[in-house]
C-alpha cells in the first residue's frame, strides 16, 4: 500500500526518468543513465539527481537489492499521462476544452484503431452533449464574459 503522498509535478527531464523506468517496471541507476546517455547529453550525476528528485516527490518507489538500488513508479503512466490532461482542463475555460481537443487530434499522428474509438467515444459523448458547454470562470479570467450583454443572459 502507497500511502506516501505523490507531487505529481515534475520537469520536463523527470517526465524522461518516468519514461524508462515506465517502459522497464523496475531498474537501476545504472540503466536509467545508459538509456538516457542515447537520448540526453547528460553526466550520469545530472540523472541521479532527477532520480533523488523524483524519489523525494514520491514519484518513484526505491528498493535496495544487495549495493544496488531498485526503482519503480508508484503511479502508472496512463494514471499519470490521464491526471495530468485533467489538471491542464481545470485550469482552462470550460468552453475552451472541446476546441483543445480538436486541436490534439489534429496534430496527433493516429492508427485506423485510434480513430475507431475516437468515433466511438464521440457517439457516446453524443447522447449527453449540450447545446453550449457552460463557462466556469470567474469574470475576468476569460473571455466569455465579455460577450454576456449581447448574448442576451
Amino acid at each position: 500500500m502507497m500511502n506516501t503522498e505523490i507531487d505529481s509535478k515534475i520537469t520536463d527531464s523527470e517526465w524522461e526518468v518516468m519514461r524508462v523506468v515506465w517502459a522497464q517496471d523496475k531498474v537501476t541507476s545504472k540503466q536509467i543513465i545508459e538509456v538516457l546517455q542515447q537520448k540526453k547529453d547528460w553526466k550520469p550525476a545530472t540523472t541521479k539527481t532527477f532520480i533523488g528528485r523524483l524519489v523525494k516527490k514520491g514519484m518513484l518507489h526505491t528498493e535496495t537489492e544487495g549495493k544496488k538500488y531498485i526503482y519503480s513508479a508508484n503511479i502508472n503512466e496512463s494514471e499519470f499521462i490521464k491526471s495530468t490532461l485533467d489538471e491542464y482542463f481545470d485550469k482552462i475555460c470550460s468552453k475552451d476544452v472541446g476546441n483543445t481537443i480538436v486541436g490534439l487530434i489534429s496534430k496527433a499522428t493516429l492508427s485506423f484503431n485510434d480513430i475507431e474509438k475516437m468515433e466511438k467515444a464521440l457517439e457516446m459523448k453524443k447522447k449527453n452533449a449540450v447545446e453550449e458547454v457552460a463557462c466556469n470562470c470567474i469574470p475576468g479570467q476569460c473571455k466569455c464574459k465579455d460577450h454576456s450583454c449581447s448574448s442576451g443572459h
